[in-house]
Protein backbone atom coordinates (compact mmCIF):
# COMPACT_ATOMS: atom_id res chain seq x y z
CA UNK A 1 0.00 0.00 0.00
CA UNK A 2 1.03 3.18 -1.51
CA UNK A 3 -0.39 6.78 -1.20
CA UNK A 4 0.86 10.25 -3.01
CA UNK A 5 0.80 13.11 -0.02
CA UNK A 6 1.20 16.74 0.09
CA UNK A 7 3.46 17.64 2.45
CA UNK A 8 5.07 21.64 3.15
CA UNK A 9 3.88 22.34 -0.69
CA UNK A 10 5.84 19.19 -2.13
CA UNK A 11 4.19 15.56 -3.51
CA UNK A 12 5.44 12.63 -2.18
CA UNK A 13 5.07 9.05 -2.89
CA UNK A 14 5.47 6.96 0.56
CA UNK A 15 4.30 4.10 2.40
CA UNK A 16 4.55 2.21 5.21
CA UNK A 17 7.71 2.74 7.67
CA UNK A 18 9.61 4.99 4.88
CA UNK A 19 12.08 7.85 5.77
CA UNK A 20 11.31 10.78 3.94
CA UNK A 21 13.11 14.62 4.85
CA UNK A 22 10.92 17.00 3.75
CA UNK A 23 10.84 21.24 4.00
CA UNK A 24 11.26 22.05 7.43
CA UNK A 25 8.06 21.57 9.74
CA UNK A 26 6.84 23.22 12.64
CA UNK A 27 6.67 20.30 14.92
CA UNK A 28 9.32 19.03 17.90
CA UNK A 29 11.38 15.94 17.65
CA UNK A 30 9.70 12.88 18.44
CA UNK A 31 6.00 14.48 17.48
CA UNK A 32 3.50 12.39 15.54
CA UNK A 33 2.06 14.48 12.52
CA UNK A 34 -0.56 13.88 10.62
CA UNK A 35 -1.18 14.71 6.99
CA UNK A 36 -4.50 15.04 5.53
CA UNK A 37 -4.36 16.23 2.02
CA UNK A 38 -3.71 12.84 0.22
CA UNK A 39 -4.06 12.73 -3.51
CA UNK A 40 -3.72 9.27 -4.76
CA UNK A 41 -4.34 5.97 -2.20
CA UNK A 42 -3.38 2.39 -3.81
CA UNK A 43 -4.14 -0.20 -2.02
CA UNK A 44 -3.14 -3.42 -3.39
CA UNK A 45 -3.96 -2.60 -7.03
CA UNK A 46 -7.38 -0.69 -6.14
CA UNK A 47 -6.35 2.96 -6.83
CA UNK A 48 -8.31 5.72 -5.57
CA UNK A 49 -7.89 9.38 -6.80
CA UNK A 50 -9.05 12.30 -4.85
CA UNK A 51 -10.44 15.13 -6.30
CA UNK A 52 -8.38 17.10 -5.51
CA UNK A 53 -8.04 15.01 -2.02
CA UNK A 54 -8.55 11.93 -0.74
CA UNK A 55 -11.96 12.00 1.40
CA UNK A 56 -11.29 9.84 4.54
CA UNK A 57 -7.40 9.36 4.04
CA UNK A 58 -4.82 10.54 6.15
CA UNK A 59 -0.99 9.69 6.40
CA UNK A 60 0.49 9.29 9.94
CA UNK A 61 4.43 10.08 10.56
CA UNK A 62 7.04 10.70 13.70
CA UNK A 63 9.38 13.14 13.40
CA UNK A 64 12.75 12.26 13.84
CA UNK A 65 15.21 14.94 13.41
CA UNK A 66 15.57 18.40 12.13
CA UNK A 67 18.94 19.60 10.27
CA UNK A 68 20.06 21.27 7.14
CA UNK A 69 20.80 19.92 3.32
CA UNK A 70 24.20 19.64 1.59
CA UNK A 71 25.20 23.43 0.95
CA UNK A 72 24.06 24.61 -2.38
CA UNK A 73 26.59 27.14 -4.11
CA UNK A 74 25.21 29.48 -6.56
CA UNK A 75 27.76 31.41 -8.94
CA UNK A 76 26.67 34.01 -10.85
CA UNK A 77 29.11 36.08 -13.71
CA UNK A 78 29.21 37.92 -16.65
CA UNK A 79 31.83 37.15 -19.01
CA UNK A 80 34.20 40.26 -20.57
CA UNK A 81 32.28 42.80 -17.32
CA UNK A 82 34.41 42.08 -14.48
CA UNK A 83 31.19 40.33 -12.57
CA UNK A 84 31.34 37.66 -10.40
CA UNK A 85 28.88 37.11 -7.30
CA UNK A 86 29.75 33.69 -5.12
CA UNK A 87 26.88 32.95 -2.78
CA UNK A 88 25.47 29.79 -0.96
CA UNK A 89 22.83 28.49 1.37
CA UNK A 90 21.80 25.10 3.35
CA UNK A 91 17.95 24.67 3.29
CA UNK A 92 16.26 23.78 6.37
CA UNK A 93 14.92 20.12 6.50
CA UNK A 94 12.86 17.48 8.57
CA UNK A 95 13.29 13.92 8.53
CA UNK A 96 10.33 12.00 8.98
CA UNK A 97 9.05 8.06 9.38
CA UNK A 98 5.63 7.26 8.14
CA UNK A 99 4.04 5.26 10.49
CA UNK A 100 0.85 4.60 8.58
CA UNK A 101 -1.89 5.16 6.13
CA UNK A 102 -5.21 5.14 6.78
CA UNK A 103 -8.19 4.81 4.29
CA UNK A 104 -11.30 5.06 5.22
CA UNK A 105 -14.85 4.75 3.65
CA UNK A 106 -14.63 6.34 0.27
CA UNK A 107 -15.16 3.69 -2.72
CA UNK A 108 -12.70 3.98 -5.49
CA UNK A 109 -14.04 5.64 -8.26
CA UNK A 110 -13.63 2.82 -10.55
CA UNK A 111 -16.62 1.09 -8.47
CA UNK A 112 -18.94 4.25 -7.53
CA UNK A 113 -18.53 4.04 -11.92
CA UNK A 114 -19.58 1.16 -12.09
CA UNK A 115 -22.31 1.28 -9.58
CA UNK A 116 -23.83 3.94 -11.36
CA UNK A 117 -23.94 2.24 -15.12
CA UNK A 118 -25.36 -0.49 -13.17
CA UNK A 119 -28.17 2.15 -11.43
CA UNK A 120 -29.08 3.34 -14.95
CA UNK A 121 -29.69 -0.13 -16.95
CA UNK A 122 -31.75 -1.28 -13.95
CA UNK A 123 -33.79 2.23 -14.20
CA UNK A 124 -34.02 1.29 -18.32
CA UNK A 125 -35.60 -2.09 -17.87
Amino acid sequence: MYAIVEIAGQQFKVSKDLKVFVHRLDSKEGDAVSFAKVLLVDDNGTVTLGAPAVEGASVEAKVLQHLKGDKVIVFKKKRRKGYKKKNGHRQSLTQIQISGITFGGAAPKAKKAAAKKTEETATEE
